[in-house]
């Protein structure tokens, strides 16, 4: 078919997904706005937002938002799921474990360069309210440094990973009933861009619109971006004038198409159709560039649902209850006048009220005005406010032991202890998500500097002794993208409770050496576990011998003669020589040079030779 043909097939397949998608997006859009405080609104027929009004003028409807909150917790402890990596070996050989090593600095300078963790913030931001969130991880010809000038307003740059974060508004399935992403035939991501910005990505023109950049759709009839579709001084619109839209479809690769096909539109012009650029899944396959993120996943459907939908109808009950108090409160307050007809100015009355001081008139012979009588509130508002509270608790997962510290005064610190990993470990099945989400990002970032980096790149990044180290690879030294993760939970490793730990293991002698003391190596790593290891305007001594030792290992192992300085702490710098000899990165250093042996024996004993003279001199023989 010719391209006018191929751009009218995408744009009826993506307006057939949009019609298919729309229940899931409405619930998303009610979500945002019982989150922002909007919520006395609901889903109308038409599929729209739409915010009713009182039943009664008289009503009280003020909004006790404790979504917000229970959110912040949620957010607050799932940002501490940052876990360490390391890449595993492809074999035993040693250029393959220098690899592994090389690949796991490639990844710790990236997540440090481009701020994976914001990153990784953000889509949990959406999955936990809306329920799915996606990661986008392509190559960008545009980034990285500039190795040329094309003219005076472009130049060539040596590209670099770029790791954008979708909302579950900009992705499109072909079938909403899959619940792996790599389970589609295809997927389309749907975004609006200002024109300016489409003619800097695609050099050509396109006509600009109003776009809700929620929906996508045109926004002729002024549907606010939140969906609200009467008129409300909350609403807060989502359109964007002089947007097009840009439609990416990447179809799985089958028969027709071996390495997949991606097409990409700009308003209404074709302006790619070819193969899946990247090589980014396993065993060298090409797929879809996304990762999908969810906060709780529903079997049978593509879309997650977040926590913020499970607590509207908890919401909706906690308004009403404390509405209906205030209400009662008011009437006990104010009280309701009882008057007989045409026996005051009813008028006068409504508009003045019963102030201080007031000179009630009435007609004479007439009965007199008088309150009626009205009890206490009910103690039915309060038991119903308390289990409307605890039931925020249960439903989201997490309770904040800290607003209810009096309940939990009795407990010794291990009870205290175990209680905070249950009510963490209720967290396990997001956190899960979160952490298979790190590893297959981890995975592609390699993949796609396997195909891409075809010329030496350099990384900066912080060596083990401290100092800044600079490496340099490019796509034939990554061998192996196999990723675990060096820590297991995160969510239970907290600084106050790895002081507890330390202490304990202090305590208890386990530190300490064969003579019951704490040798000045320990002493440096206990304070180090303590979070008091660098101190930015005082360096321990004994720290910056350890450095300095440290510093040696590196020049002994390349088969370097180093000398020995009086001013060296010796016994440190023995046992820091000891230790990296018994490691099995020495091992593997011996077994391609067996002379470093040699070396490090001779300096060790240089060690030894001076410390028992200083030994000698300080008894005075």
């Amino acid at each position: 078919m010719d391209n006018k043909e191929l751009v009218a097939e995408v744009l009826e397949d993506f307006s057939r997904r949009q019609n298919e998608r729309k229940p899931y997006e409405a619930n998303w859009q009610l979500c945002m706005n019982f989150l922002m405080g909007n919520q006395y609104c609901e889903v109308g027929f038409g599929g729209e937002i739409e915010e009713y009004e009182k039943q009664f003028f008289w009503q009280e409807r003020e909004v006790y938002n404790h979504i917000a909150p229970t959110l912040d917790i949620r957010l607050a402890k799932l940002q501490k799921v940052r876990p360490t990596m390391s890449v595993i070996p492809s074999s035993t050989d040693d250029s393959d474990i220098k690899t592994a090593k090389l690949c796991k600095k490639i990844l710790n300078s990236i997540y440090s360069r481009y701020d994976v963790s914001d990153v990784i913030n953000q889509a949990t931001k959406w999955s936990e309210v809306a329920g799915t969130s996606f990661y986008k991880v392509i190559w960008n010809d545009q980034k990285g440094e500039k190795i040329a000038s094309v003219d005076d307003n472009s130049c060539v740059s040596l590209g670099d990973i770029d790791i954008s974060v979708c909302s579950p508004f900009e992705i499109y399935p072909d079938n909403t009933c899959t619940e792996k992403i790599d389970d589609c035939q295809s997927i389309i991501h749907a975004k609006a861009y200002h024109v300016d910005e489409i003619k800097k990505m695609y050099n050509v023109d396109v006509k600009g619109q109003d776009i809700n950049v929620f929906s996508l759709d045109n926004t002729s009839l002024g549907v606010g971006g939140l969906g609200y579709n009467s008129l409300s001084s909350k609403v807060i619109s989502g359109v964007k004038s002089n947007h097009a839209l840009v439609i990416e479809k990447y179809i799985k690769p089958s028969v027709d198409y071996p390495n997949g096909r991606l097409i990409i539109i700009a308003g209404e012009t074709l302006v790619y159709d070819g193969e899946l650029p990247f090589i980014n899944k396993a065993n060298g396959e090409r797929g879809f560039p996304f990762i999908k993120q969810e906060s709780l996943q529903q079997t049978g459907c593509f879309w997650g649902t977040g926590i913020v939908d499970r607590l509207i109808p908890v919401q909706r009950a906690y308004n009403a209850v404390k509405n209906r108090k205030h209400e009662f409160l008011n009437r006990i307050s104010m009280g309701v006048l009882a008057v007989e007809d045409g026996s005051v100015d009813i008028d006068n009355l409504e508009e003045e009220g019963l102030s201080p001081g007031k000179i009630l008139v009435y007609r004479q012979g007439s009965t007199m005005p008088r309150f009626m009588t009205s009890n206490s509130v009910p103690t039915d508002f309060d038991r119903e406010e308390e289990a409307l509270l605890s039931e925020f608790m249960v439903i989201s997962g997490v309770s904040d032991i800290m607003n209810n510290t009096s309940a939990y005064t009795s407990l010794s610190g291990v009870a205290l202890q175990l209680l905070i990993e249950q009510d963490e470990s209720r967290l396990s099945p997001t956190t899960d998500r979160i952490k298979a989400c790190i590893r297959e990002l981890g995975g592609q970032v390699l993949r796609l500097y396997k195909q891409f980096a075809t010329l030496p790149r350099l990384f900066r990044l912080m060596g083990d002794n401290g100092e800044v180290e600079v490496v340099s690879f490019m796509a034939s030294d990554i061998s192996s993208e196999d990723i675990v993760f060096e820590t297991d939970s995160e969510l239970t490793e907290s600084l106050a409770q790895r002081r507890s730990m330390v202490f304990d293991l202090l305590e208890a002698g386990l530190l300490s050496d064969e003579n019951g003391k704490l040798s000045n190596r320990m002493r440096l790593k206990a304070l180090d576990l303590l979070g008091f290891g660098i101190w930015e305007n005082a360096q321990d001594i004994n720290e910056l011998h350890t450095k300095k030792a440290s510093t040696e290992n590196l020049d002994l192992a390349k088969g370097k003669e180093v000398k020995v300085c009086e001013i060296d702490n010796h016994e440190l710098h023995i046992t820091e020589h000891i230790t990296f000899m018994l490691s099995n990165e020495y091992k593997n250093l011996v077994d391609e040079n067996p002379k470093i042996e040699d070396v490090f024996l001779k300096h060790i004993r240089l060690h030894k030779q001076m410390n028992n003279m200083e030994k000698n001199l300080s008894e005075g023989k």
